[in-house]
């Protein structure tokens, strides 16, 4: 009686689109056929799917999945990236928490907005998630003469051989996902 409609759970009952429906099909299939994440993978599902240009040759598939499932992904989150790498062949796959931003409290309003709620915070969380596997070690903001800024971060080099040729992927989403640029770049280490 399971389906792949099991793996994707839209807010407000919208109906997903036909590649939200193949990224659940894929979710489905690594369930039913992958001993080794079967488990794992029973209970998780995801909110969205986006598919973006990184280049004129390669494209990115984002999946949202929902912020209180994200620690069962992060367990999970290298071999299953992985295996659905493998299912979407030559497209890079990121997992990023659904997470959600408030507004400002108005003036003389008693409420108090949670720190995990604004915008930066949102923004940094999303970039965490971004480059999982890999941790930041560093960031730096570049500010250029025309008025234009550009963030430098700074990855882990023990996961350079796990991540390196995602780093334009990794550029991309997060440019598209927050309207920042942002370089990323593996520190220097002097020998």
């Amino acid at each position: 009686m399971y389906t792949s409609r099991k793996k994707i759970s839209k807010d407000k009952g919208a109906e997903p689109t036909e590649f939200e429906e193949t990224v659940a099909q894929a979710l489905f299939d690594l369930e039913n056929t992958n001993n080794e994440l079967k488990s794992e993978l029973k209970d998780l599902y995801i909110n969205a799917a986006v598919q973006i240009d990184v280049s004129a040759n390669r494209k990115a598939v984002v999946a949202f999945t929902p912020f209180r499932l994200w620690k069962g992904f992060n367990k999970i989150h290298a071999r299953l990236v992985r295996e659905l790498e493998k299912k979407f062949s030559g497209k890079d796959v990121i997992l990023i928490a659904t997470r959600r931003t408030l507004r400002p409290p108005k003036k003389g309003s008693a409420a108090q907005r949670p720190r995990t709620r604004t915008l930066t915070a949102v923004h940094e969380a999303m970039l965490e998630d971004i480059v999982l596997p890999a941790e930041i070690v560093g960031k730096r903001t570049r500010y250029r003469t025309d008025g234009t800024k550009i963030m430098k971060v700074y990855l882990d080099p023990k996961e350079r051989n796990n991540t390196e040729y995602k780093l334009e992927s990794f550029a991309a989403v997060y440019k598209k996902l927050s309207g920042k640029d942002v370089v990323f770049e593996y520190p220097v280490t002097e020998a």
